[in-house]
């Protein structure tokens, strides 16, 4: 669903030479109170560990903690509300009309896309399936190696063990969410059009994850370039 839309923030790690982010050392596990809760200061970002190691699981309140930061955050929001006028502008879903009830109608389920989505990936199901809904930052390597480790979390994770499992949680978290959508989106509901919003919202985790990889160096380019 948010393929598109994302995918013009990656354009952003263009302008950050390889060789800087090719040395990029790993950042200390005790520094995740460091990290930034949002990219480029709107996109809720509660969800990322700088390290994996030492590894330490999470208890089911934790992962409900996650779950319930990125989905109510004020970016969140602010994100349902940008997306929500775009869909509008670009009659995404007739249905739903123009004019004031026609945005509310968008804002309301634009909003719904991001908390079910992030609920759903980030709490629900890696809770019942004892899985690690954190995303895990390589912090050092070449942009190869970093870029390769941000899409490979789209289908692997880490079981409450430790061990290396299956991203079920990832999958079948956007797969229920785009189930559910159907109840609130009155068009196209086909099982063709739903594969296609899945493929897409994994595709938008995709570029998520790679912004979340490489946004402490594109902020700190950032805060150079404004100094």
């Amino acid at each position: 669903m948010l393929f598109h839309r994302c995918a013009g923030l990656v354009v952003l790690l263009a302008v950050i030479p390889n060789h800087s982010l090719a040395q990029t050392t790993a950042t200390a596990p005790n520094a995740a109170q460091a990290e930034d809760n949002r990219i480029f200061w709107i996109i809720p970002n509660y969800r990322t560990s700088p390290s994996l190691h030492p590894y330490e699981p999470l208890i089911p309140k934790e992962k409900f903690k996650i779950g319930t930061q990125d989905a109510f955050d004020r970016g969140t929001v602010a994100l349902g509300v940008f997306f929500a006028g775009e869909s509008q502008l670009t009659h995404s879903t007739p249905a739903f009309g123009q004019g004031v009830q026609g945005y509310a109608r968008y804002l309301g389920t634009s909003y719904a896309d991001f908390a079910i989505g992030n609920m759903m990936t980030e709490a629900i199901y890696p809770v019942m399936l004892h899985q690690d809904p954190r995303y895990f930052r390589h912090g050092a390597g070449t942009v190869r190696s970093r870029l390769k480790s941000a899409a490979g979390q789209i289908l692997w994770t880490r079981a409450d063990s430790g061990h290396l499992q299956f991203n079920f949680s990832e999958i079948l978290g956007n797969a229920t969410a785009v189930a559910i959508s159907n109840a609130y989106y009155p068009d196209n509901r086909t099982a063709t059009n739903a594969v296609s919003k899945l493929g897409l919202q994994l595709g938008a985790d995709m570029v998520a994850n790679v912004l979340k990889e490489f946004w402490p160096d594109i902020n700190r380019k950032l805060s150079k370039k404004h100094n």
